[in-house]
């Protein structure tokens, strides 16, 4: 397929909609049960019940004793006739006209109706033991109920929840270890570039490290998806359609960086535009050269090679869709005010990398260079300037997503 002229950018939004066609559907129907431990962040695909009641059995509130209240009235001193742990074992029934120690959510016993705060109460020794007083209180006062947070068999989350670390405490304590949740996304990262060498390695000339790679997988993984698949390729084609074809076995999603621009040696355009690849360039800056396609059935998106731009790509055409499969929030888009005047590219929508200011304000990190990976890591937001605009002065109101 021929690609976009130079002079004629698609429109971001023809982008989108390209974008949302090439995905459409996607989203796992399998569910697979895993551990707590392994749960959090996973969206369920069923609602979980209870298997007791929340709490098990009626406990007490605070340290303190446990009597009748009717015992307590006018300030009784009542025998203290034993102590009760937060502890497994079965607990005798209590005598009237008596008290017992108690611990906070140790069970209540039977023929007890009410519990006092240890501050509330006035223990004595005499000859016989100890003895408590305290002011009247009314029956239930400082007793949890069983059943009174949840009863046995009560829905404790419902199906589609994205699970927080707070959901897995009520999950836990309603006896469960194991959840079902959806299966996750799964994602194939290919960086293209025999100039590309794994961070670590040490550098021969003309090379430089795979930033694309660590990122766009880190950023799959904050989207929700389970990265399946992490490799860089040379500028062969034969490399980069092996490296694809173990992609397409096992990944829902390809994502590719670099090999799609109108030079030589663009191993990606080479080998998909015979699978029907659309490959052009947009109204955008950084990540004007994008392409998408699929190969095997599997959907690939491509974006541009300089780290920027790649990152910059994933957030703003596939990002969006990952977290709304997964059930993350969307992205935060925010107003600010620039403290510092603008200027954009005519006719293109700019993506100014940029940070958060006091007060509303946002300032922008270094040029628009889309290899400048280090400004990039400096920037919590990015300011979106439409292609209509050219100039913003000091002092605008600019719209702002949160990195």
């Amino acid at each position: 397929m021929t690609p976009t002229p130079a002079d004629h950018r698609a429109s971001v939004d023809d982008h989108h909609a390209r974008v949302a066609a090439l995905l459409a559907g996607l989203g796992p129907t399998e569910t697979e049960t895993v551990a707590l431990d392994a749960a959090l962040g996973r969206r369920l695909s069923a609602p979980v019940q209870s298997a007791v009641a929340l709490p098990p059995f009626r406990n007490a509130q605070m340290d303190g004793i446990a009597a009748r209240a009717t015992d307590l009235a006018g300030g009784r001193a009542l025998p203290v006739v034993g102590t009760i742990a937060a502890a497994p074992g079965a607990v005798a029934p209590l005598a009237p006209g008596t008290a017992v120690r108690i611990m906070t959510g140790a069970p209540v016993p039977e023929g007890a109706d009410a519990v006092v705060p240890i501050e509330r109460v006035v223990i004595r020794a005499t000859d016989a033991g100890e003895t408590a007083a305290a002011d009247a209180v009314q029956a239930g006062a400082f007793i949890r109920e069983a059943g009174g947070d949840l009863p046995a068999g009560g829905e404790v989350l419902a199906a589609g929840t994205v699970l927080a670390s707070r959901h897995l405490a009520a999950l836990a304590a309603a006896g469960r270890d194991r959840v079902e949740v959806a299966r996750r996304i799964r994602i194939a990262v290919i960086s293209t570039g025999a100039e590309l060498a794994p961070p670590g390695a040490t550098l021969a000339p003309g090379q430089i490290f795979d930033a694309n790679g660590p990122a766009l997988a880190a950023a799959a993984r904050a989207a929700g998806c389970e990265v399946v698949l992490q490799d860089r390729t040379s500028d062969e084609p034969d490399d980069f359609a092996r490296v694809l074809a173990q992609a397409a076995a096992s990944a829902d999603v390809i994502v590719t960086a670099g090999g799609i621009s109108q030079g030589a040696f663009e191993v990606v355009r080479e080998v998909l535009e015979p699978h029907g690849a659309w490959v052009g360039s947009l109204a955008l800056q950084p990540g004007g050269p994008q392409a998408t396609a699929r190969f095997a059935g599997v959907p690939v998106l491509c974006f541009p090679g300089n780290p920027v731009s790649a990152q910059l790509s994933f957030e703003l055409f596939l990002a969006p869709v990952l977290r709304a499969i997964a059930g993350l929030p969307a992205r935060t888009v925010e107003s600010r005010r620039l403290t510092v005047a603008l200027d954009s590219v005519a006719d293109r929508v700019q993506l100014v990398r940029a940070r958060a200011q006091p007060e509303g304000g946002v300032t922008p990190v270094a040029g628009p260079g889309s290899h400048l990976v280090v400004a990039m890591a400096h920037a919590d937001r990015v300011i979106v300037v439409p292609a209509d605009t050219t100039h913003l002065p000091a002092g605008s109101e600019v719209t702002a997503w949160v990195l």
